[in-house]
């Protein structure tokens, strides 16, 4: 008889299932465990567990391993594998709050969910399989040992979780796990997680003195040194290229500003709790370091009349932001508290709209292509059910959306929808780069706004004198520069194209006889407006060559008595090995172009 059930599980009703078997495992291996919440993530799943039960009455009192570490994870994966053949079938039981209560009596995490599932007026429902029964909504394998391959998963790691993520209540012990489809799948998700720890942006960041953190500065306050400011500025000035492309004019504005800015922005009611707060000795204004710069773009706008023949008017700027994130959530450069954007915003009529977003879209493709990055694009909308998260009426919401649904329709840009992912007054495009590991990261947006504009009272004259409220349109080309040298430092694993790279040269002079030459090389690259210098360390060829290729510098050239008789250099290429000897000039020229291409 064919064993293939007839509703293949998906792999999220897999990952799911296999949490709940993760707890039958910790309840064999660790009956004193209390089980709390157990999700299906992106490459896995994991369970939280609070193991300082002092009940002894199951007989583990002073057990030696009271709570599992890294050590005990084999213990428990093999646990696993032994339960899952006799996990058949995953069934669901609708229970009276009784019943529920009951049976997690002496839980009471669970017995907090249960809180929350009468109080919704949801119904309740108990998941067993094997001789495994626990509290859950559903959204499993309906045959688990047939759905789910045994080598298909591993046990990853443990770490500390605060339950419901509240810094104010218990620690529990969080188990994590890898699951995929296949075999095949989880080895590739291994090799691939093993590559992008090589080419961790902090590990690298470090290695190529890029940049630094320190607890007196603070924490998310990311300090460049001279290498890493070269890459980070040549970012930026490469958005300021598209940016006078596109006909933004750039402007300056303050990091302090007052709370009545962001009080009519909406702001203050949104998202105060991710903005800083400063003090005056001298006012008694509440003011906050700001965490974005549209509510002053309103205000240069503002300060003078406008007229149709204006618009588009078009801001850009490049201002230090700043977010009070949580200290948990802060990760190198890809998650910080001080940063800047490429952030522009255009004032525009309605029919400008489509024209001016197709621009942006298109400018963010030619700069994801410079980067050689790979994106797609999401179409992010209110939350239907949750509309307290965000101001405007319906009717302008349902008007932006669809404004921004046709326009990626009419252009024949693939995208996905999202619901609940947009910003708390308008819908926006949201471009996912793909980087060179196959991982997604939100970088470029595209927002359309009817709110703010209408809430500061922004006015132009319009063609038959009428007073009439302009769009602001949000946008970011690459987003955060110093978030996105953290993505391409793990996208190029540290080796930065030339145009990008801190140093774009390093002459190397076989003994100090070459010295003089080495420097008139020098001088001839650097006149050129090449980034170069000399290795004048008395050490070998071999070991300068070395030093070379761990900093992944793009070009090597060396010089020895016959290249000072030629008046050549023999190149060394990082991507392309070693290259014909060639005169100074032409390796100028040749450089130089490849700087400009940014090839």
């Amino acid at each position: 008889m064919d064993s293939t059930p007839s509703n293949p599980a998906s792999l999220e009703e897999k990952r799911h299932t296999l949490a709940h078997l993760l707890a039958a495992a910790v309840h064999e291996r660790f009956p004193h465990a209390k089980a709390t919440i157990g999700p299906a993530i992106d490459n896995g799943f994991y369970y939280d567990f609070d193991f300082s039960s002092t009940d002894s009455s199951d007989g583990t009192a002073g057990h030696k391993h009271a709570t599992p570490t890294e050590a005990d994870l084999a213990g428990l994966e093999e646990t696993m594998r032994e339960l899952l053949p006799s996990w058949n079938e995953m069934l669901g039981t609708e229970v009276s709050e009784n019943d529920a209560r009951s049976r997690f009596a002496k839980n009471e995490y669970k017995l907090e969910i249960i809180d929350e599932v009468v109080a919704k007026g949801e119904k309740l429902t108990l998941y067993t399989a094997g001789d495994f029964t626990d509290l859950c909504r559903g959204g499993h394998a309906e045959r688990p040992s047939k759905d789910i391959a045994k080598d298909s998963f591993v046990l990853d790691r443990i770490a500390g979780a605060y339950w419901r993520g509240n810094e104010n209540k218990p620690m529990l012990t969080r188990i994590y796990g890898l699951a995929f489809n296949t075999k095949e799948e989880l080895e590739a998700y291994q090799a691939q997680r093993e590559e992008a720890k090589k080419r961790d942006h902090r590990k690298l960041g470090k290695e190529l003195d890029l940049f630094t953190f320190s607890d007196l500065v603070g924490s998310g306050m990311p300090l460049f040194t001279p290498r890493g400011n070269i890459v980070r500025s040549s970012i930026i000035n490469y958005s300021r290229e598209l940016n006078n492309e596109l006909g933004f004019g750039e402007v300056h504005t303050p990091n302090v500003n007052k709370g009545d800015l962001f009080k009519i922005s909406g702001h203050y009611d949104q998202y105060k709790e991710g903005m800083l707060s400063v003090h005056s000795q001298y006012v008694e204004d509440e003011m906050f370091l700001k965490p974005m710069n549209c509510p002053q773009h309103t205000q240069i706008y503002a300060s003078q009349p406008r007229s149709y023949r204006d618009l588009p008017i078009r801001y850009s700027d490049f201002a230090v932001l700043y977010r009070d994130e949580r200290p948990g959530e802060l990760s190198g450069l890809t998650r910080l508290r001080a940063f800047s954007q490429d952030d522009g915003h255009i004032f525009c009529r309605e029919d400008q709209i489509e024209a001016e977003v197709e621009s942006v879209l298109a400018a963010i493709q030619k700069a994801l292509a410079t980067y050689k990055i790979e994106a797609w694009m999401r179409l992010s909308l209110r939350d239907p059910q949750n509309k307290a998260k965000y101001i405007g009426e319906d009717e302008t919401w349902n008007k932006a959306e669809e404004i921004m649904r046709t326009l990626l329709k009419e252009k024949n840009i693939t995208f996905k929808e999202a619901e609940g992912e947009a910003a708390f007054y308008g819908p926006k495009i949201d471009i996912m780069a793909v980087d060179a590991l196959g991982r997604e990261w939100q970088i470029s947006t595209v927002q359309l706004d009817f709110v703010q504009p209408s809430r500061f009272q922004l006015e132009y004259t319009a063609e038959d004198g009428a007073k009439k409220t302009p769009v602001m349109i949000h946008r970011a080309l690459i987003g955060s520069p110093d978030r996105f040298m953290g993505i391409l430092i793990e996208h190029y694993g540290g080796a930065f194209p030339a145009w990008l790279a801190p140093v774009q040269v390093r002459v190397l002079p076989i003994s100090d006889k070459q010295g003089d030459y080495a420097q008139e090389v020098l001088t001839t690259l650097r006149a050129a407006g090449i980034r170069a210098e000399v290795d004048t360390a008395s050490e070998s060829l071999g070991k300068k060559i070395r030093d070379a290729k761990m900093q992944k510098l793009p070009y090597l050239l060396v010089v020895g008595d016959k290249e000072i008789t030629d008046k050549t250099v023999s190149v060394e290429s990082r991507d392309h090995g070693k290259l014909d000897a060639s005169s100074v000039a032409d390796f100028v020229t040749k450089i130089s172009q490849e700087i400009k291409d940014r090839a």
